[in-house]
């Protein structure tokens, strides 16, 4: 009787085994495939997000053919920030500034910045082009981390040429708003004064 209920215990372990090999050879990973798709394409919705001019890129639309663009740096200190900082009417400009000068025929051709900044709680990189006489010629938008939905149409940058800084200016009076994207609206026009701000003070010092 012990040896039979022994084969009998033996015979029920392999038919145990048998089953769960079965079954494992019949398993199809379903989750691990689907969360690795979607971490394909939620990485490469964002990257496309960010990216959308390179430095190189926002130049050429900066200023027009033939014109000699010299890229230079200035040095600010923290009473000259707050000096920037108080014109603008927000945040200071960084202690190291880099910007470009176009040279046409002889001519000024205006002065590019590039302007990085938090919208939310991402960057956002935008190329301010100011012109001889202290104006913006253009604005472009080369990076953006936040959903695309709280990017303003290209329209609404081309509300900024010509204006200088004033109340003109303004996301209050002088530009219209954006539905949903109030917050970009906001830290565009403070960039943009910012740059108008320090481009002027740069070039005071400069006939000092």
């Amino acid at each position: 009787m012990r040896r039979e209920e022994e084969t009998e215990d033996l015979l029920r372990k392999e038919e145990g085994r048998c089953s769960c090999n079965r079954r494992s050879l019949f398993y199809f990973p379903f989750k691990e495939i689907s969360l690795f798709l979607f971490l394909v394409f939620f990485s490469s919705s964002l990257s496309l997000a960010k990216g959308l001019l390179t430095q190189e890129e926002a130049l050429r639309l900066a200023f027009p053919k033939g014109a000699v663009v010299t890229r230079k740096t200035a040095f600010l200190s923290e009473v000259e920030r707050a000096e920037v900082a108080r014109r603008s009417g927000g945040a200071p400009p960084p202690g190291l500034v880099a910007y470009y000068t176009a040279t046409v025929d002889g001519n000024s051709g205006g002065t590019a910045y590039f302007d990085t900044h938090v919208v939310r709680t991402l960057p956002e990189t935008i190329l301010v082009v100011v012109d001889p006489k202290g104006a913006i010629a253009r604005i472009e938008v080369l990076s953006f981390s936040e959903p695309e939905e709280y990017l303003p149409r290209a329209t609404w940058y081309g509300q900024f040429p010509g204006r200088t800084l004033g109340e003109e200016l303004s996301e209050r009076k002088g530009l219209r708003p954006v539905t949903g994207a109030t917050i970009t609206v906001r830290v565009t026009v403070e960039a943009a004064r910012r740059v108008l701000a320090l481009d002027a003070f740069l070039k005071e010092k400069a006939r000092r």
